[in-house]
């Protein structure tokens, strides 16, 4: 019965930081975009995940395909994460 209560706790942790994780979405607007580089210049609000205050910076793209519905000007929501030392967009949609 012990290891019923276990796995139902683990479950719901796993959902609760699947769910915080979603809602961890930076907001930006684009400023610049290299794809040669798989790199991306944005003008963000605070990133809560990273502990960054808002700023515009040159971000590293986890997977270029990230960048190809991108243009100037498109207001994002993003997810970045340290990764090798490099602060890496992982995630990218439109603002609604």
């Amino acid at each position: 019965m012990k290891s019923v209560f276990r796995a139902l706790a683990a479950a719901g942790l796993l959902l609760s930081l699947s769910v915080s994780a979603a809602e961890d979405l930076s907001e930006g607007t684009v400023k610049k975009i290299d794809a040669p580089t798989q790199r991306v210049m944005l003008a963000h609000g605070p990133i809560k995940n990273l502990r960054m205050m808002p700023m515009t910076m040159m971000f590293k793209v986890k997977d270029a395909a990230l960048l190809k519905p991108l243009k100037e000007g498109d207001k994002i929501r993003f997810r970045a994460e340290e990764i090798g030392g490099e602060y890496v967009v992982v995630r990218i949609e439109a603002a609604k």
